[in-house]
């Protein structure tokens, strides 16, 4: 392991919020050795963006880490020419202008349909009633599963991601990933023979990949790209009904629903952190580190740097969030950018607060997670 400093957390007490503990790593010891999740933690957000870039040292590739294992060797699991090489070929599904000449006219056309089915009920929980079924229709679309529920999208995606973090190997937690990706290797098989045009699953064959990856990165695909939109959606909601001053300045003009949407992943990032393999033995900020260690990448601290953001503990969508690298900053950042923020920011975000009037919260919102974080769930009313 590294011979960085050794911090000791509660887990059960980062799940609930990571951000005190993690505020003071970037203050005490911004590299620092975990011993309950088994791993050397970068918290201040310029470590993360340069040592993210040098793919020698903190390797993405991880032939015995939880995702490999559970989910098959996908691009985010790659790096090099191999991980460009199948981001070239996944690429013209989720271009910004595949995205939007194609993919935005369907994501308004599904949250219009969800939209019209609560309207008249005048409250639901906006995390299991609206930003759920929106990013899984989203994401039935891109990837070709039109036969899967939007339910068992949710369902499936969870069960990677709870997967994919469960460094206290417990399990069942793997035995659910392992029923969720069976699941979803059936219903590729379904879709195999004719795959909706432009979607992932289409242009993967087209171009070649193996079948093999084409599972895995469908895989990928679903564990990235469903709950973190979900919790981003209905977790930007919350924060704008909770800073009405705020959706103030929106409604009147003076912001956007790109930079709430772009505040909020700073604020509470929805994934808080990257594995990474040390693939040969370095020494960072007077930290060396063995070949085989585990590092984790921050984001969601790196979000929250006090070096680049005043008060960041605040929702403040006034303020500049270039610095904030809520989608990774290096040869791996988030291919489904481009989707995300359209499918939140251009269509769930201004369609909800244009067809349901005086939307308000209706109850507590408890927020959860550290690895990926978003709310459990918003209640909310509005006049039907």
């Amino acid at each position: 392991m590294s011979d960085a400093p050794v911090v000791h957390i509660d887990l059960a007490a980062f799940a609930a919020d990571p951000y005190p503990a993690l505020a003071r790593m970037r203050a005490e010891t911004p590299i620092a050795y975990v011993p309950e999740l088994g791993a050397t933690l970068l918290t201040r957000r310029d470590d993360v963006h340069r040592e993210e870039k040098r793919i020698h040292v903190f390797s993405s590739l991880q032939p015995q880490g939880l995702m490999t294992r559970l989910m098959g060797e996908n691009m985010m699991r790659k790096d090099g020419e191999a991980h460009m090489a199948e981001r070239r070929i996944l690429f013209p599904a989720v271009s910004p202008r595949t995205v939007n000449d194609h993919w935005r006219a369907i994501f308004a056309e599904r949250a219009a349909e969800i939209l019209d089915r609560l309207a008249p009920l005048g409250a639901c929980d906006l995390v299991r009633d609206y930003a759920m079924p929106v990013s899984a229709e989203a994401l039935k679309a891109i990837t070709g599963l039109t036969g899967m529920t939007a339910a068992h999208m949710d369902e499936v995606s969870q069960a990677m991601i709870d997967g994919c973090a469960n460094y206290a190997s417990l399990p069942e937690v793997e035995d659910r990933c392992n029923a969720a990706t069976a699941s979803i290797d059936e219903h590729i098989s379904r879709m195999w023979s004719d795959p909706p045009p432009r979607s992932a699953l289409a242009v993967m064959i087209a171009g070649g990949m193996s079948a093999y990856s084409v599972r895995a990165n469908i895989k990928l695909i679903i564990s990235g790209g469903q709950n973190e939109p979900r919790d981003a959606i209905a977790g930007t909601i919350w924060a704008l009904l909770s800073h009405p001053d705020q959706l103030a300045c929106i409604r009147s003009g003076q912001n956007t629903w790109h930079e709430a949407f772009s505040e909020y992943a700073r604020w509470m990032a929805p994934i808080g952190m990257s594995p990474r393999r040390v693939a040969q033995r370095d020494t960072v900020g007077g930290v060396t580190f063995e070949s085989e260690d585990r590092a984790f990448l921050m984001f969601g601290s790196a979000c929250r740097d006090e070096a680049h953001f005043v008060s960041p503990e605040r929702f403040d969508i006034t303020r500049d969030t270039q610095p904030a690298i809520s989608f990774g900053a290096g040869p791996h950042f988030c291919a489904g950018a481009a989707a995300a923020r359209c499918m939140i920011a251009d269509v769930a975000l201004p369609m909800i607060f244009d067809r349901l009037p005086n939307l308000r919260l209706a109850g507590e919102v408890a927020v959860t997670g550290w690895a990926f974080r978003g709310p459990v769930s918003v209640p909310v009313a509005w006049d039907a």
